[in-house]
């Protein structure tokens, strides 16, 4: 029979391994410090971010004048406005959307024209347990190999790009307090 001590040490890694998961999540402010906008992704917001299930989007936008609805490829590619709302629909003008599984994921503004003039996203979610590092461009005869991974967001970006999610402080703190307690027993 397992001893007290080992049992107090295995929850301690148990908790430490989930806290250190949610600590790992990153926030993206969809469109940097111009939030949610007609045309923010011309110059390539998605590109080199790697989105992984449990990071979060936050949209920025003024309430009155736009909206955030999860779409389904097709609706995406039709800029439909009369999309089925129950994949997600946000209207606060802050809102944040949880990354919960891999897959595609497309958003559109369903203001009218406002899908056509570019307020639309359509990102890639890797799950948290395996992101795939990107490849290189084949060369015709040339092995595929990885390429060196990208910096992270937060060290490339500006600081509104990816910030750390906001319970990465207090898991941090609550680890602490888990670690302390195990070992005072």
């Amino acid at each position: 029979m397992a001893s007290a001590n080992s049992k107090q040490v295995l929850l301690l890694l148990a908790a430490v391994a989930c806290l250190a998961s949610l600590a790992s999540a990153t926030q993206w402010t969809v469109g940097d410090v111009g939030g949610w906008r007609a045309k923010f992704n011309e110059t390539g917001w998605t590109d080199g971010k790697t989105f992984t299930v449990g990071d979060t989007l936050l949209f920025v936008y003024p309430k009155e004048n736009h909206t955030v609805v999860k779409v389904g490829k097709d609706a995406f590619a039709a800029c439909d406005l009369s999309a089925n709302l129950q994949l997600g629909n946000w209207t606060s003008g802050s809102d944040v959307v949880p990354l919960d599984q891999p897959g595609m994921v497309w958003f559109i503004c369903n203001k009218p024209n406002h899908c056509l003039n570019g307020m639309n996203l359509a990102i890639n979610v890797v799950d948290a347990a395996t992101p795939g590092a990107p490849m290189a461009p084949m060369t015709p005869g040339a092995p595929m190999a990885p390429m060196t991974p990208a910096p992270s967001p937060a060290a490339s970006s500006p600081p509104s790009a990816a910030v750390r999610c906001p319970v990465g402080g207090a898991v941090a703190a609550a680890a602490a307090v888990v670690v302390a307690a195990a070992l005072a027993f």
